[in-house]
């Protein structure tokens, strides 16, 4: 990091130099771990201590301006002020289900967009968090895979989701009781693995007890089967794991879920069955989609009990949600209901999951953002 020294202030324990003409563009603090920022204390001629006051400000509290930090002399937060910023993404289109479900399109620095998703439950609130703009995968059956990878998002803008959900939930102080934001899952636009650093920083971040301190045990990280970044996963993070499975054999699952053609069903379930956290606690979600007489037969319900047998598991089955031009249709509800009879039969808990949101386009799998469909649409009417 650039050193950055400011100009001297009337507070002893603050004091520090004359700033550099030739600053650096301002530190978002938003995109920073308790080490960045104690470094750009340490940058700025300021006591360590100071970091951590400003990151009580920022996550516990949910800040965005320094002159509201109260604890910190006046030219101290005029000085931050000069070299940090507290960003949230600018919010292009909010839409609320009639389920409750409400979907943000979200605009970062350079334009482009992705989307979020808070889904309001009885015992728990989730919000569903993407980690890059479009998606390289192209899972068939997915509609976030039909939009072209554009990059991987910051840690800055991984967490400025969450804020920006806390914001609208009146989640602050973040220690407060009965949070309506209770976990995340990492299961938004895009492929979390693919983005493993900015992914995994910004989740410590989420999880860091002096800030919003939300559980390990209370993130899901969804993965369509990445090996290599599970067992990093794993090692560093310890968070709940869900993979996006959909077929039972290499040949259908080839066809669904395409990484399957560079991490094969035998390497995948080695690395989940080596997945550090696992107990009869933390057990692995297995996501299944149901596609009508494509992988929903009982003998693809048996198949899958074979292929997890011995992992601590739950098979959470996913009614497929349909979207234009998808060419799947969802199973019917008694053919999902004796596919699931014979999981739980097996003893493996197999909740169907009730698709939310689908008005808005907010479901498992629906996710695209607005403003890439607004686009293609154009360029329809000006080449009609």
């Amino acid at each position: 990091m650039s050193k950055v020294n400011l100009a001297p202030t009337d507070c002893a324990e603050d004091s520090v130099a004359v700033p550099d003409p030739a600053s650096p563009p301002l530190l978002d603090l938003t995109g920073c771990d308790v080490d960045d920022l104690n470094q750009a204390m340490t940058a700025h001629g300021l006591p360590s201590f100071r970091a951590k006051q400003v990151w009580r400000w920022v996550w516990r509290h949910g800040l965005t301006r320094f002159d509201d930090m109260t604890d910190l002399a006046k030219p101290v937060r005029e000085r931050l002020a000069e070299q940090m910023m507290i960003t949230r993404p600018a919010i292009t289109s909010r839409q609320k289900s009639t389920d409750g479900t409400i979907k943000w399109l979200l605009r970062f620095a350079d334009g482009n967009e992705a989307e979020a998703v808070y889904i309001p439950e009885d015992d728990r609130g989730t919000l569903c968090v993407s980690s890059q703009v479009g998606c390289t995968l192209t899972c068939t059956f997915c509609h976030t895979g039909t939009q072209r990878l554009v990059r991987n998002l910051t840690t800055a803008e991984i967490t400025g989701q969450v804020l920006i959900a806390m914001d609208e939930l009146g989640e602050w102080p973040a220690t407060h009781d009965g949070r309506r934001l209770t976990n995340i899952v990492m299961m938004g636009m895009g492929e979390p693995l693919f983005n493993y650093d900015n992914v995994a920083k910004a989740l410590k971040i989420i999880m860091s007890g002096e800030g919003i301190g939300l559980s390990k045990r209370r993130i899901t990280l969804s993965t369509s089967g990445i090996v290599p970044e599970i067992i990093r996963c794993g090692d560093e993070l310890g968070v709940n794991l869900a993979i996006s499975l959909h077929a039972t054999n290499d040949e259908l699952r080839d066809v669904l879920v395409p990484i399957n053609r560079k991490y094969p069903l035998k390497t995948l379930i080695n690395a989940c069955k080596n997945y550090r956290v696992l107990s009869n606690a933390r057990r692995i979600t297995w996501e299944y989609v149901m596609l009508n007489g494509i992988n929903d037969s009982d003998d693809e319900a048996r198949a899958l009990v074979k292929l997890i047998k011995g992992i601590p598991s739950k098979i959470n089955l996913i009614p497929f949600n349909p979207w234009p031009g998808s060419g799947y249709e969802r199973s019917s509800d008694d053919r999902i209901d004796r596919f699931a009879a014979i999981v739980m039969k097996a003893g493996y808990a197999s909740p169907i999951r009730t698709p939310r949101g689908e008005d808005i386009l907010a479901a498992c799998g629906q996710l695209k953002t607005t403003s890439e469909r607004l686009r293609k649409s154009q360029v329809k009417a000006i080449t009609a």
